[in-house]
């Protein structure tokens, strides 16, 4: 806190003109000099030895005719109330008092007292540009980011620990990248096989349609839409014709000699029977069961 004296005072001092003797020594006191002190006639020499406060810098005793300083039940000499720093003279200047009993300028107690800067230590000065931030306190140039060294200023940042990184440094040291392009992954973003994409890169394979929210496949590490891979990729059932893509009525698949069926589709041509985990015959492209077999 800054406090301001009013001024110096001094004791005020009068002539005695009729017979008139100091309290102490009872020296007559008529045509000298006295000093009133606690409504007693003191002349000068007693209140110098007697009554004069101490001064606190000096510790000698501060005269009748010397200007004094007070605060808090303290005393001064005029000249003697300075900054404990800087020694400047502040009888007429603001000052703060410290709890060890110094007395500093507002310029030297702000950089005692005030909060120093994380990053080089020195006192950040009231006035001054600076960064605040989860209660501490950085010079606006030292408050740098952890990886470019650049200052921040008003720039957006994010922190990792106690460290502190700008926008695009925390993305290209921290962010996911896209397993398909390798590049850092801001927003968004699906994740695939525990692999990470941006949304725009989880395209088909074929026609380059995105996937995101749709139904798809993969083969051979590639991804495509449900017609491209019906068109493109997907074995053709031997019975139906259609494509076996393992989407719809059912997913298992029967395979003998280069030739797959849709469970489903993998029936005797003669009596339907499915024939799937069961003995059969084959003749020509048609699948029988042993009973109609014997029957052709």
């Amino acid at each position: 806190m800054a406090y301001r004296l009013s001024g110096p005072r001094s004791y005020s001092t009068s002539t005695m003109t009729e017979r008139f003797d100091c309290y102490y020594c009872r020296d007559n006191l008529h045509g000298k000099k006295y000093v009133m002190k606690d409504e007693k006639h003191v002349c000068t020499k007693c209140f110098d030895k007697l009554c004069a406060n101490t001064c606190v810098e000096c510790r000698r005793p501060i005269g009748a005719d010397a200007k004094e300083l007070n605060h808090k039940n303290r005393h001064w000499h005029e000249e003697c109330f300075r900054c404990a720093k800087c020694y400047k003279p502040l009888a007429n200047e603001p000052f703060g008092a410290r709890d060890d009993g110094k007395i500093m300028c507002g310029t030297c107690g702000s950089r005692e007292d005030g909060n120093r800067c994380q990053a080089c230590y020195k006192v950040v000065m009231p006035g001054t540009q600076n960064v605040e931030y989860k209660n501490k306190v950085w010079h606006e140039e030292c408050f740098t980011c952890f990886e470019c060294k650049q200052p921040i200023r008003s720039q957006s940042f994010l922190n990792k620990g106690d460290d502190i990184f700008c926008g695009p440094c925390h993305e290209k040291k921290f962010a996911k990248k896209c397993f398909h392009c390798k590049q850092p992954i801001t927003t968004g973003g699906i994740s695939y096989q525990d692999q990470p994409w941006h949304s725009e890169c989880f395209v088909c394979h074929t026609c380059r349609k995105g996937l995101a929210g749709t139904r798809f496949t993969s083969h051979e590490e590639h991804v495509y839409c449900v017609d491209c891979y019906k068109t493109s990729v997907a074995k053709q059932c031997n019975g139906c014709k259609n494509p076996i893509t393992g989407f719809g009525h059912g997913t298992n698949v029967v395979n003998y000699e280069g030739h797959s069926w849709h469970e489903y589709c993998f029936n005797c041509k003669k009596c339907s029977l499915s024939l799937a985990n069961k003995r059969f015959v084959i003749n020509g492209e048609d699948i029988y069961c042993p009973d109609c077999a014997k029957k052709l």
